[in-house]
Protein backbone atom coordinates (compact mmCIF):
# COMPACT_ATOMS: atom_id res chain seq x y z
CA UNK A 1 0.00 0.00 0.00
CA UNK A 2 1.01 3.18 -0.81
CA UNK A 3 1.50 6.32 1.73
CA UNK A 4 1.87 10.22 0.44
CA UNK A 5 1.77 13.44 2.57
CA UNK A 6 0.45 16.32 0.98
CA UNK A 7 0.18 19.87 2.88
CA UNK A 8 -3.46 21.51 3.12
CA UNK A 9 -3.81 25.25 3.55
CA UNK A 10 -6.52 26.76 5.21
CA UNK A 11 -7.06 23.99 8.38
CA UNK A 12 -7.87 25.90 11.51
CA UNK A 13 -10.29 23.98 13.53
CA UNK A 14 -11.45 20.51 14.04
CA UNK A 15 -14.57 21.02 11.71
CA UNK A 16 -11.53 21.66 8.82
CA UNK A 17 -9.56 18.29 9.72
CA UNK A 18 -13.18 16.31 9.67
CA UNK A 19 -14.25 18.12 6.60
CA UNK A 20 -11.15 17.06 4.60
CA UNK A 21 -10.75 13.66 6.22
CA UNK A 22 -14.25 13.11 5.09
CA UNK A 23 -13.99 14.51 1.42
CA UNK A 24 -10.45 13.10 0.96
CA UNK A 25 -11.98 9.37 2.32
CA UNK A 26 -14.05 8.97 -0.13
CA UNK A 27 -11.69 8.82 -3.05
CA UNK A 28 -11.62 5.68 -4.84
CA UNK A 29 -8.44 3.94 -3.38
CA UNK A 30 -7.80 5.37 0.23
CA UNK A 31 -7.76 3.33 3.13
CA UNK A 32 -7.24 5.41 5.70
CA UNK A 33 -6.43 9.46 5.78
CA UNK A 34 -4.43 11.19 8.17
CA UNK A 35 -5.03 14.77 9.24
CA UNK A 36 -2.99 16.41 11.07
CA UNK A 37 -4.23 20.16 12.32
CA UNK A 38 -1.03 21.23 13.86
CA UNK A 39 1.50 20.58 10.67
CA UNK A 40 -1.36 20.90 8.18
CA UNK A 41 -0.66 17.94 6.51
CA UNK A 42 -2.43 15.43 5.82
CA UNK A 43 -1.04 11.50 5.29
CA UNK A 44 -3.19 9.14 2.53
CA UNK A 45 -2.63 5.80 2.40
CA UNK A 46 -4.13 3.11 0.24
CA UNK A 47 -3.59 2.32 -3.76
CA UNK A 48 -4.74 3.52 -7.13
CA UNK A 49 -5.60 7.00 -6.41
CA UNK A 50 -4.26 10.44 -8.02
CA UNK A 51 -2.86 13.52 -6.90
CA UNK A 52 -5.62 15.49 -8.91
CA UNK A 53 -8.11 13.11 -7.54
CA UNK A 54 -6.64 13.94 -3.42
CA UNK A 55 -6.50 18.07 -4.91
CA UNK A 56 -10.33 17.47 -5.67
CA UNK A 57 -11.78 16.51 -2.58
CA UNK A 58 -9.52 18.48 -0.89
CA UNK A 59 -11.32 21.28 -3.11
CA UNK A 60 -14.80 20.16 -2.58
CA UNK A 61 -13.78 20.15 1.51
CA UNK A 62 -12.96 24.15 0.79
CA UNK A 63 -9.45 24.18 0.96
CA UNK A 64 -6.80 23.68 -1.17
CA UNK A 65 -3.25 21.85 -1.60
CA UNK A 66 -0.34 23.71 -1.07
CA UNK A 67 1.67 24.35 -3.92
CA UNK A 68 4.86 22.04 -3.41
Amino acid sequence: MAEKVYEVTGMTCAHCVGAVGTEVGKVTGVASVDVDLDSGRITVTGEGFSDAQIAAAVDEAGYELAKA
